[in-house]
């Protein structure tokens, strides 16, 4: 009989880790005892697991009964291990390193490349896959420097689960709660997973950040979209084996690995550049923040005060969801509405006007969403009505919530 573990994980006797060895880091949080459970589910799925503690995690949790767990010693210490190289050999022996819980200073560590313990050499030395699992206070996590650190890891390739919604040490309720064992564990064995990829041979096209709209050689009409939506987008997508390209307006965002990245200003020059991809593609992210208005007429020279005002006149600019030509069989078209008021009421009228398949909408004013920062607060809408409204996240997390969206409905749509 097989008898499933306490804490939701995998039942005794499950060998999807097999052969794998998991460097198990654990960063001095109060949730490092959590640690424990995550371990026994890492062994009972039939991973080696090496566990390596920072010294302030060594206050939380006892490195002999994670010793007794993971039946290897416990290394602690970058200068006092049996083997003077211990940060080589176990950044070599891991095939995936998994650090839960980590800190908020420990993640800044990682950011500036420090080593000044095991732990941090190990992530310089290691050419395996990193997952980190963040916990801490939600005034912490809220925190710039953090967000920006996070924005960075995630650049970089780094998995991050969490952190959650829920009671936290302080006994404040908010973001920072590290993520439960078992949904760490689902994401270590999707890294394992033999599977191809979720979105191997899609083409997706997104589009994202502000356009420009001239009003004369030195102005423009513009507004604060950062692109950092659309870019996780496309990131995401690419990482689940999508071919991507990204139509951006300006932003000051790195260019993202392996996507065909395209640059515009205007909404002209971004209406043209979609319809250049929209026959090849068969899921279109509309992202973008495009201006509404631009100048109807454009000064040929730099505009000069003189004391009495200036007035512009504005024009509609293209509209280019309304304005698309119909794509190949089985597209699904993805729209957002960054909203004021009325959020679900406006987003409904857009999908509907827009013929869209599912269409993103947040309010811009709440706290945690909308322009330049790095999470979002977003209702899902499909074209039957359906409102799905996830917990305010990264939008990493955000993006993903979206494209497995899309994709039921393209999955759906195929079934019929």
């Amino acid at each position: 009989m097989i008898v499933a573990t306490g804490s939701g994980g995998p039942p005794v006797g499950n060998t999807a880790l097999s052969g794998k060895t998991v460097l198990l880091g654990i960063t001095g949080s109060i949730a490092a005892y959590k640690s424990l459970t995550l371990l026994r589910d890492l062994k009972a799925a039939g991973a080696e697991v090496r566990v390596v503690l920072t010294k302030t995690a060594a206050r939380f949790v006892p490195a002999l009964t994670l010793q007794v767990f993971s039946d290897h010693p416990v290394q602690t210490d970058l200068f006092e291990s049996e083997n003077e190289m211990a940060h080589i050999h176990l950044a070599q022996e891991a095939d995936l390193v998994l650090i839960a819980p980590v800190t908020a200073h420990f993640m800044a560590k990682m950011v500036m490349g420090l080593n000044d313990d095991l732990l941090s050499s190990i992530l310089l030395a290691t050419t395996a896959p990193v997952i980190i699992a963040p916990a801490m206070d939600l005034g912490m996590w809220a925190h710039p420097a953090t967000q920006d650190n996070v924005s960075i890891l995630i650049k970089r390739g780094l998995k991050i689960i969490g952190p959650e919604v829920g009671r936290l040490a302080s006994g404040k309720t908010g973001m920072g709660r590290f993520s439960e064992p078992a949904n760490i564990l689902k994401q270590v064995l999707n890294i394992f997973s033999e599977t191809p990829p979720l979105m191997a041979g899609e083409r997706v096209l997104v589009t994202a950040g502000p356009t420009e709209e001239a009003i004369d050689p030195v102005r423009f009409i513009s507004n604060r979209s950062s692109g950092k939506m659309g870019y996780a987008i496309a990131e995401t997508a690419k990482r689940w084996g999508a071919r991507v390209v990204l139509i951006s307006g300006p932003t000051a965002l790195p260019e993202p690995e392996d996507v065909e990245l395209i640059r515009v200003r205007s909404a002209k020059e971004m209406k043209i550049a979609v319809e250049r991809f929209l026959p090849e593609s068969s899921l279109v992210v509309m992202a973008a923040a495009v201006g509404d208005y631009r100048p109807r007429n454009v000064a040929p020279e730099k505009i000069k005060k003189t004391g009495t005002g200036y007035f512009i006149e504005l024009e509609e600019t293209e509209d280019i969801l309304a304005e698309r030509p119909t794509g190949p069989k089985g597209q699904v078209v993805v729209g957002f509405a960054a909203e004021t008021q009325d959020v679900i009421e406006n987003a409904r009228r857009k999908l509907k006007k827009k013929r869209l398949d599912l269409i993103v909408a947040n309010d811009i004013t709440a706290e945690g969403a909308g322009f330049g920062v790095e999470t979002n607060i977003v209702h899902l809408i499909d074209a039957k009505g359906k409102v799905t409204s996830p917990p305010k996240q990264l939008k990493q997390h955000i993006a993903e919530h979206l494209l497995k969206a899309a994709l039921e409905i393209k999955q759906h749509r195929t079934n019929r």
